[in-house]
């Protein structure tokens, strides 16, 4: 092989996709960060997990801090992405709430560790980090449907904010409590799709059973 050749063959080396690699540090860090918190999470064993060197973290989010704001921010943005392509003002009332819902449900499923990433930081930091995620701009769907529900009176008066609260939670606790329940009935997959399909089901006449006004 020629000298140009061979410097040619040298220099043709396999590039890293930027985007990629961002995304498997940041799938890494939140499961390391969900079970450790910010401070209890090491960045050598988000390296180890991701397939990448300690370098590349730092090239790409310099810090801890910096990392772990990213792993807050992204679910925030991914559901954004998710409530922003549909029009909740072309349903009724009903129907967007139960929209809304099965998005909930159906994006924790897919992501059961984040409840546990949302605990660490309100039980190690008090939400300090949390603040900064622009989560009130989620809940607005929420809100906007809820406040059109009692203005069509689909809904009976409700105070829209603790609302919201009671709804999440029912929703998303049976996220928060799998492990728990893993032990005590072994027996049943509560993250299997049919689990899931009945959990959103069920959470879906709960709610609104809750809150359809009555004659």
């Amino acid at each position: 092989m020629s000298r140009l050749g061979k410097r040619a063959a040298k220099s043709v080396r396999p590039v890293r996709d930027a985007a990629a690699t961002q995304q498997q540090i940041l799938d890494a860090a939140e499961q390391e960060f969900a079970h450790h918190g910010l401070k209890g999470a090491r960045m050598s064993a988000i390296a180890q997990v991701a397939q990448v060197t300690s370098a590349t973290l730092h090239y790409y989010f310099e810090n801890k801090e910096n990392l772990y704001k990213a792993v807050l921010q992204r679910p925030v943005d991914e559901v954004q992405e998710i409530l922003a392509k549909h029009n909740f003002d072309a349903l009724s009332p009903e129907e967007a709430l139960k929209q809304i819902i099965r998005i909930a449900i159906s994006n924790e499923a897919a992501n059961p560790q984040r409840q546990m990433l949302w605990f660490q930081e309100s039980s190690q930091n008090q939400g300090a980090y949390f603040k900064e995620c622009n989560v009130l701009t989620l809940h607005e769907y929420l809100l906007k449907v809820l406040e059109r529900g009692m203005k069509d009176g689909s809904f009976r008066p409700l105070k829209p904010f603790l609302t919201l609260t009671y709804i999440l939670s029912i929703c998303l606790f049976y996220f928060t409590v799998h492990e728990n329940w893993r032990h005590l009935t072994p027996e049943i997959d509560r993250l299997s799709p049919e689990m899931i399909e009945e959990h959103t089901e069920e959470a879906i006449a709960f709610i609104l059973a809750a809150i359809q006004q009555r004659d």
